[in-house]
């Protein structure tokens, strides 16, 4: 393994020229010394590990990373699709927070960051087969306005004069309800549940209304609620100031900041190795031992961290033989629930720790591309929400009309669409189906969702993604699950556990949790603070 190099002193120094300046270097030194001995093992090469990876190794801790597929990036990917490079997976971050556009300007400083150049969203399934967009003036399809004619055209005149009611109330104490499809259900009524909420929620998050934690998932709407009295009013006042387009982008595509996390960890020392499984963790006195084993000797040993997406992926060279065994002063657990669990149970001593997963949303998404100049004027938008059990897709993302960049690229006519299919409790209608069916499924899907007739010449080629749906941090239940599991990891020392089982989905979150994660166990190494210090 190849040692990091030493961090720089404060004025620019290597730390062996500081060595004469006198006692003042000292302390800093040792605690360059005690980083470079230090070895961290990172479990898991997708996002989360590699942030994770990224956090020890600029500080020159020694590190190495394992992962089990043979490609680093997880829910980040790629396929060459028509003469295309198109992403897979995630393809874009939530602007909440800045954890990503932190991250992107650490590792890829020259990167171009893209905007959504339409950024409009519409439902479509609604009564008699059409379709409108979302109310501009809403929080989570929450509109502040029922009377708007944006909002009346979802619900209806009856929906709207019921939604109405809830301003006609005398002003009441709010109580402690977190249910999203609950609260608006007896605020607004059922239409504004099921015709504005739900196909938001199921699309975006897998998750019925009635399972999503209004706390989380509308931040300060509860509050405002309270201060109010009634929903519009509390939607109003929480939208006041928001501005600007809630997602951002790398033009080119997210697997650049894979390859570029992956070429500053190498440029800093790291060892990466693929196609390798951890099969165990074991406590030796005050350090750990991760046992591994190639992939090939473990042939159901899981993809880590989400998405499958192995067809048209490029192997990643592996970092020289896998190891049988890996030392570690600190490990890093950054793989899928279910394989985080299996190995923290017995290293942890809690049998019963391997036992309490969420069962995850099965989600397929058949990434299609067409010849349609029709579709050259985006008429509905960059993203179509299905009304949930009106189509067979659960929504759509029209790609090319989303991103300045890939519309470039595929040039007049030819446009990318990415079809959604899997809602709670419901089977993806293609997981039975043929590639082929998949795909022209797809079309028929993406026709209706976008107003726009699409017959199977259309089709240029097409992509199919199968993976499952990590429960969302606004999945009702899933803060108090993730802290109880936090809990239990923080109480053995030189261990953490990351990924989005714990962050919630979402690129932001993992990112952000992955980095503050890994400063607690850094601190703790280095110098031995508390975790929650």
């Amino acid at each position: 393994m190849t040692v990091p190099t030493p961090l720089p002193d404060a004025a620019g120094a290597s730390p062996r020229a500081s060595r004469g300046a006198g006692t003042a270097a000292e302390p800093f030194l040792d605690l360059v010394d005690h980083a470079r001995h230090t070895r961290v093992v990172v479990i898991g090469g997708g996002i989360a590990g590699l942030v994770a990876a990224w956090e020890c190794v600029k500080v020159g801790m020694s590190v190495t990373l394992v992962e089990a597929s043979d490609r680093l990036g997880g829910t980040i990917g790629s396929t060459r699709l028509a003469g295309l490079d198109l992403e897979t997976g995630a393809t874009c971050w939530s602007t909440r927070g800045g954890a990503v556009r932190k991250l992107v300007a650490e590792v890829l400083p020259d990167a171009a960051i893209a905007s959504p150049r339409d950024d409009r969203e519409w439902i479509a399934g609604l009564a008699k087969g059409t379709a409108a967009p979302i109310p501009a003036d809403q929080v989570l399809g929450i509109p502040a306005n029922p009377w708007d004619e944006s909002v009346r055209r979802v619900i209806g005149w009856g929906g709207t004069w019921r939604a109405y009611l809830d301003r006609l109330r005398p002003p009441l104490t709010i109580g402690a309800q977190r249910s999203a499809g609950r609260l608006v259900r007896s605020r607004m009524g059922a239409k504004v549940r099921d015709r504005l909420v739900a196909p938001l929620t199921v699309d975006r998050f897998g998750l019925d209304p009635d399972d999503v934690d209004v706390e989380i998932a509308a931040p300060g709407l509860s509050t405002a609620l309270t201060r109010t009295g009634w929903l519009g009013g509390a939607v109003a006042d929480v939208r006041v100031g928001a501005t600007g387009s809630a997602i951002e982008g790398l033009d080119g595509g997210m697997p650049q900041l894979v390859a570029a996390l992956a070429q500053r960890l190498t440029e800093r020392g790291a060892a990466v190795h693929t196609g390798a499984r951890v099969t165990g963790l074991a406590r030796t006195g005050d350090a750990w031992t991760v046992s591994l084993a190639a992939v090939e000797d473990c042939p159901d040993s899981p993809v880590v961290e989400g998405a499958r997406n192995e067809r048209d992926e490029t192997p990643l060279p592996s970092d020289g033989p896998v190891p049988a065994d890996l030392p570690a002063d600190a490990v890093i657990v950054a793989t899928d629930e279910d394989a985080a669990r299996a190995l923290l149970a017995p290293a942890l001593g809690v049998p019963a720790f391997a036992d309490v997963a969420a069962a995850g949303i099965a989600r397929e998404v058949v990434t299609i591309v067409v010849d349609a100049p029709e579709l050259d004027s985006a008429p509905r938008g960059s993203q179509v929400h299905a009304v949930p059990g009106a189509l067979r897709a659960t929504g759509l993302v029209h790609e090319t009309a989303r991103w300045q960049w890939l519309a470039r690229e595929a040039g007049a006519g030819r446009h990318v669409l990415r079809v959604a299919f899997g809602a709670p409790g419901i089977a993806p209608a293609t997981a039975t189906l043929s590639d082929a069916e998949a795909a022209a499924l797809a079309v028929a899907e993406a026709s209706v969702l976008l107003g726009v007739r699409l017959d199977a010449r259309a089709l240029v080629a097409a992509h199919r993604d199968a993976y499952t749906l990590v429960p969302p941090a606004s999945a009702l239940g899933q803060r108090d699950r993730t802290a109880t599991a936090r809990a239990t990891v923080g109480r053995e020392h030189g261990i953490a556990a990351i990924g989005a089982w714990l962050s919630g989905s979402g690129l932001a979150q993992v990112v952000a949790d992955a980095r503050d994660e890994t400063d607690r166990l850094r601190r703790r190494v280095l110098w031995g603070t508390a975790a929650t210090d």
